[in-house]
């Protein structure tokens, strides 16, 4: 990678914010540690230190769109603070290439009191244009906004929908070298998501970087190149989106990954009894030698129980990854328990390639459940997920299973396996288009 083809440099980027425990403490802290000092003894603090964020490192290229996801409070928005440079880091470099565009915060950079046109002006000033720039612009931006007439009212009479359709219409219109979101989009209705997102791709089709952060994980597959995951204020992952994803999403979860249980799984040494190997078959551990297994899907879990085999079937008794629409499918897996698990949750979800959610639900949470069933240890179970209105559209998805149990209102990951199995659908009931087929029908009649 070249230099010039690098927009933001962030090395070792760090920020600390001092704490008071209480409101005295300020001011002691702005006068006693000078006093000892001038006396020649050793200063004492008065606050504690937190760091938002430590030691941070990542470059972006031109014209990439990087998703950056954690929880709260893990340092997100504080680095896009320092990035805009609304926020002075505490040590680390941070170097952009071009002008850089921000929605940080709700309505920021608005003066409430000002009109929306005014507030155009504004903010385009801010960013180094010139009144004719803007008024070059102004259509553009006023029409990417659609608030009607208030585009002359004071923005303090805004909705928060409002507020957001005009601070993007202003961010992505002024053709930025870097623009940067930080989840304004998300009290933005699906109609202008979707806008937005469409200008996304002609931004990065002039070349614009796009930092993104967001809770909705199926934006950042769908849209992102690549993502950081940040917890605590620092880079847990970055990579593949995809990959980034799953690692975030398990991380809600409150359970830390187990590396070695991950690369060396639990069971080989397990004695079956007779009766267990009856209840399944003589051979063990074929999940991986299955047709329409994903070598690469994202695996991990405690591991005390363990998803071993899977089978798909529609039509026949024969395994088969190649569906048609219309059809009813069983997706069956085997589950081996390492312990007793007092209310374990079977799962599935079907994914599109990019990332879209079609369906997920589960044992503990489909229209004919709960289903609870305690496992014993070294017990092996069948579950089936029977999906009756199969309505697929002709494609390829890919599907996620999983089994979880549940202890005081809180979910603990055993074994997962995401995008683990590859579905071929084809619709051969139809010739409608999408992910779903609806089995449409059409009336015309004469109005007159």
């Amino acid at each position: 990678m070249s230099s010039e083809d690098i927009t933001i440099r962030v090395g070792n980027l760090s920020k600390c914010y001092h704490i008071y425990d209480r409101s005295h403490d300020r001011l002691k802290q702005y006068i006693i540690p000078r006093l000892q000092r001038l006396t020649g003894r050793q200063s004492k603090n008065y606050y504690r230190e937190f760091w938002a964020l430590k030691d941070v490192s990542f470059n972006v290229k031109k014209g990439e769109t990087v998703g950056i996801i954690g929880r709260n409070g893990s340092g997100k928005s504080t680095m896009l603070q320092i990035i805009c440079g609304t926020l002075t880091q505490t040590s680390g470099t941070v170097k952009t290439c071009g002008r850089v565009a921000a929605l940080l915060e709700l309505g920021s950079g608005f003066n409430p009191e000002f009109t929306g046109r005014e507030n155009v002006y504004l903010n385009g000033a801010l960013l180094g244009l010139s009144k004719e720039e803007i008024d070059f612009r102004f259509d553009d931006i006023a029409t990417f906004a659609d608030i009607g007439e208030f585009i002359d009212q004071p923005v303090k009479t805004y909705s928060s929908g409002m507020y957001v359709r005009l601070a993007f219409a202003v961010s992505a219109c002024v053709d930025p070298d870097i623009l940067i979101v930080d989840e304004a989009l998300a009290v933005g209705d699906t109609k202008f998501q979707a806008k937005c997102f469409r200008h996304f791709e002609t931004l990065v089709a002039r070349g614009t970087t796009i930092l993104f952060v967001t809770h909705s994980t199926e934006q950042v597959v769908r849209h992102c190149d690549w993502a950081i995951l940040l917890d605590k204020g620092q880079i847990i992952m970055r990579g593949h989106s995809r990959d980034v994803v799953n690692a975030y999403l398990d991380m809600l979860f409150g359970v830390e990954r187990n590396r070695q249980t991950d690369s060396a799984p639990f069971g080989n040494d397990l004695q079956l009894t007779k009766k267990v190997h009856d209840i399944y078959r003589d051979e063990e551990d074929n999940f991986e030698n299955r047709s329409g297994y994903n070598p690469y899907e994202y695996r991990w879990g405690s591991r005390e129980a363990e998803i071993f085999d899977f089978c798909v079937t529609s039509g026949s008794s024969r395994h088969t990854t190649y569906i048609e629409t219309g059809q009813i499918v069983v997706i069956t897996i085997w589950v081996r328990f390492m312990r007793q698990a007092g209310l374990p949750i079977y799962g599935l979800t079907i994914k599109t390639p990019d990332g879209i959610t079609l369906f997920g639900s589960n044992s503990r949470d489909f229209d004919n459940g709960p289903l609870l069933l305690t496992a014993n240890q070294g017990s092996i179970y069948k579950v089936s997920f029977i999906l009756q209105e199969q309505r697929l559209g002709a494609g390829e998805y890919l599907v996620s299973v999983g089994v979880a149990e549940e202890k005081a209102g809180e979910i603990f990951p055993l074994d997962r396996r995401y995008d683990a199995i590859c579905l071929h659908v084809a619709n051969c009931l139809s010739r409608s288009a999408g992910l779903a087929d609806f089995s449409m029908n059409v009336e015309v009649t004469a109005a007159l």
